[in-house]
């Protein structure tokens, strides 16, 4: 078994395809398909059931994929750690953040790092908190910044690095723009923007369950995904959304926010460091340490 069998499994099983894998893998199909036989034959069990259209993963390949994955991870930090050395002076970091992060927190962290780590290249990937942290257990990512609490299980570990509360951002011409709060009995008279259920599943899941206590039935007119699509929206007049709280700052002038009160306690959120602790690369260290220093832990 050679880690480059590893790493064809591992495309084999991201695109079903051996000719699109043989393309991504910069090699003839034949030498593929080849490989990949004399490992199902050298493990004893097949990996990928062939298909007129491509190719399924078994059950049996699921569980090879998991720790192939682990170990193709694992080689390839070897040679960052040779090329990087100890102090994470030099290298490569790989930072995920949901959108909101970018108002104020991830700047300054950012800014920090840099300053202190020069040599460090950051490639930085946006998406949902779902996304991330499954980003940071395939190791594609070493670290990533995201909304806290997590109602998903994961491997990550979470790190709370800033607690804020939600509120209300409603359009400039509605009723309660006057108001310097609002419950959300009052809210729910308006179309309500909600974060896209099965996108951003934790801040779906808190904004229905305060709805819940309130004994409020909203009326959902819009799902978004990030907080700056949401702030369009409702500058737009489509209706009111729940956004974190150091996005104030961002708000155009045709929105207004307003605190709840009272307010939920669903609406205690935060944002997080979620990283794989046994996994982290000295540049991922340092980078936590500068986060948690700025965040003044």
């Amino acid at each position: 078994m050679e880690l480059r069998q590893l790493r064809q499994v591992i495309v084999l099983a991201e695109t079903l395809n051996f000719r699109r894998a043989a393309e991504r893998l910069h090699m003839a199909q034949p030498p593929l398909s080849t490989s990949v036989k004399k490992l199902e034959e050298e493990l004893g069990v097949q990996l990928f059931q062939r298909l007129p259209s491509g190719v399924k993963i078994t059950p049996a390949g699921e569980v090879v994929l998991r720790h192939a994955r682990r170990a193709v991870f694992f080689a390839e930090q070897t040679r960052r750690a040779g090329r990087e050395g100890e102090s994470g002076e030099q290298g490569t970091l790989r930072l995920g953040f949901v959108g909101s992060a970018s108002y104020s927190l991830m700047p300054r962290v950012i800014r920090a790092f840099r300053r202190q780590y020069p040599r460090v290249d950051i490639v930085i990937d946006e998406s949902t908190t779902i996304e991330l942290l499954r980003g940071v257990e395939s190791h594609s990512l070493d670290v990533a910044l995201v909304r806290f609490p997590v109602v998903e299980p994961t491997a990550a570990e979470l790190t709370l690095l800033r607690a804020e509360r939600l509120l209300a951002a409603v359009s400039s011409d509605s009723v309660l723009a006057s108001l310097s709060s609002a419950s959300l009995a009052e809210l729910a008279q308006e179309p309500l923007i909600i974060y896209a259920r099965h996108r951003v599943p934790a801040m779906y899941a808190f904004v229905m369950q305060a709805f819940a206590e309130a004994r409020v039935q909203p009326r959902v007119a819009q799902e978004a995904v990030q907080v700056q699509h949401m702030l369009g929206l409702v500058e737009s007049g489509l209706g009111f959304a729940f956004v974190p709280e150091a996005c104030s700052r961002y708000a155009g002038d045709g929105v207004r926010l307003l605190a709840i009160e009272p307010e939920p306690t669903a609406f205690q959120v935060g944002l997080a460091l979620a990283s794989l602790p046994e996994a982290l690369t000295p540049t991922a260290r340092n980078f936590i340490a500068v986060a948690r220093a700025e965040a003044g832990q």
